[in-house]
């Protein structure tokens, strides 16, 4: 698993959670945008945007730089990378889980099916 600190991913499933930040990173996939780009969609003020990418910058997704009095912003998607990987940790869990999960279930079905004449005739070769 990849070495992350526990407050950095703390920080990324935090920006991650709220939906306008993800919203804003979706944005910023496109290219970089200043803040009031961002702000204008969701019908805020330029400093509730401004707190928003504040959030996102300490969890390292974007990466703010002043060109004169406007304020630009870039994505940096290299630290969800390590939210992945954490959950990719857990895929093998689930992976096993729903492997046995699918066993049962077609083991019950097997047993509840109608039997065809075929099955029927392997039984009575049985006895």
């Amino acid at each position: 698993m990849v070495e992350l600190s526990i407050d950095a991913l703390n920080a990324v499933f935090h920006a991650l959670a709220d939906p306008t930040r993800r919203a804003i990173l979706d944005e910023l996939r496109q290219g970089e945008r200043n803040v009031g780009e961002l702000a204008a969609p969701f019908d805020m003020s330029l400093a509730a945007a401004s707190k928003h990418i504040r959030v996102l910058e300490n969890a390292g997704l974007v990466r703010r730089e002043v060109r004169g009095r406007t304020h630009v912003c870039r994505l940096d998607a290299a630290p969800m990378h390590a939210g992945m990987e954490w959950i990719r940790h857990y895929e093998q869990f689930w992976q096993d889980r729903l492997g046995t999960l699918a066993a049962l279930l077609e083991a019950e079905d097997r047993a509840t099916a109608p039997q065809t004449g075929t099955q029927l005739e392997n039984k009575e070769d049985e006895r």
